[in-house]
């Protein structure tokens, strides 16, 4: 361990948080957005070597630097851990973490497969005391909650269909993403995003599922993936790719309007959000201010475990949406619809 400063202090009662290694995502988004939160602060940050633990440590400003993942676990100066680490180890590191005490936030997809996230939740059973929650950060931001209301109103009438498109380009071979073995691929990355906007804009779950799957020939894993949700009268349609233009969109067709959502999963930094309605061709625009869902899915936790109320989003949902994925993936192999 080492720790920059004097004497550790907590002010006003924030959730102290650990954080799980040094990925880039913790580094560049899920950090700052921490430390910009009135609930939380981030006291600790480990890695499986001690330099590269100090330099993020003083680079980020946080006071504890830990070159072993269990030495953070065990700190007393934590409260929650948060898990950025690669897919297979998101369920085992978790699982530990509840088992040192600790609150959990981990990165989605929350396993490699249902029977993977089925042991967290076992495990999470074990500690009733303690909160699990997967980082499907773009739930928290409020153009969603505008989304669904719009919807339950009825304001485009019965929904017929749902779009979403999720791509980035990345052909590093060093990238977990490129990785198999590891959870590298697209549809558990990205797709996994389209599932579960799809299943929240409906708040229901897909009765059967088809897909489509390209693997790479150097990598190994999915670089494009389609699917269809067949959740009975409505059906929903996605697609991801990880050596594709950047893009991301989501549309909502209904009998009487449409929703489109321009930047439904990650937005600009300082772009406020935009969901449009159209009616008769006729826009209606409704624009969010500018916010970080990140932080306020920190808030959500913090609120959760102060008020030892549900979280958000809970291990059901992350196992819900782990089952579609399941089947996209059995639905590429074999061919042909697949029962979720």
């Amino acid at each position: 361990m080492f720790y920059f400063g004097g004497q550790m202090q907590t002010t006003n009662n924030k959730l102290r948080w650990g954080i799980l290694s040094t990925a880039n995502i913790a580094r560049e988004k899920v950090i700052p957005a921490i430390q910009a939160s009135a609930h939380n602060e981030v006291v600790a940050i480990c890695s499986r070597s001690q330099s590269v633990a100090e330099q993020a440590a003083a680079q980020l400003n946080i006071p504890f630097a830990f070159g072993d993942y269990e030495q953070l676990l065990n700190a007393d100066q934590v409260d929650i851990i948060y898990n950025p680490l690669p897919n297979h180890l998101h369920v085992p590191w978790s699982i530990r973490a509840l088992e040192a005490g600790k609150h959990v936030l981990c990165e989605k997809p929350i396993g490699l497969d249902v029977a993977d996230t089925q042991k967290l939740l076992d495990a999470a059973a074990q500690f009733p005391q303690l909160k699990v929650m997967e980082a499907f950060m773009y739930r928290f931001h409020p153009q969603w909650a505008i989304a669904r209301q719009l919807i339950e109103e009825g304001r485009i009438g019965k929904v017929h269909g749902i779009e979403a498109m999720f791509t980035y380009f990345n052909r590093d071979p060093a990238n977990v993403r490129n990785m198999p073995g590891i959870g590298g691929g697209g549809l558990l990355d990205i797709g996994c995003y389209c599932i579960s906007a799809s299943r929240y804009l409906l708040a229901k779950e897909p009765v059967a599922v088809t897909g489509k799957l390209v693997m790479d020939d150097q990598f190994g894993v999915d670089i494009h993936a389609q699917g269809l949700l067949d959740f009975g009268d409505v059906r929903a349609s996605f697609y991801c790719s990880t050596q594709s233009e950047p893009s991301q969109r989501v549309y909502v067709s209904g009998e009487k309007g449409s929703l489109l959502i321009d930047f439904p999963f990650y937005q600009p930094d300082d772009c406020p959000a935009q969901v449009t309605l159209f009616k008769d061709r006729v826009p209606e625009v409704f624009t969010l201010p500018v916010c970080n869902h990140y932080t306020l899915q920190a808030d959500a936790l913090a609120q959760s475990i102060r008020e030892d109320t549900p979280v958000p989003t809970p291990l059901s949902d992350a196992l819900a949406n782990m089952k579609v994925i399941d089947a996209v993936f059995a639905s590429g192999s074999a061919g042909g619809w697949v029962e979720v």
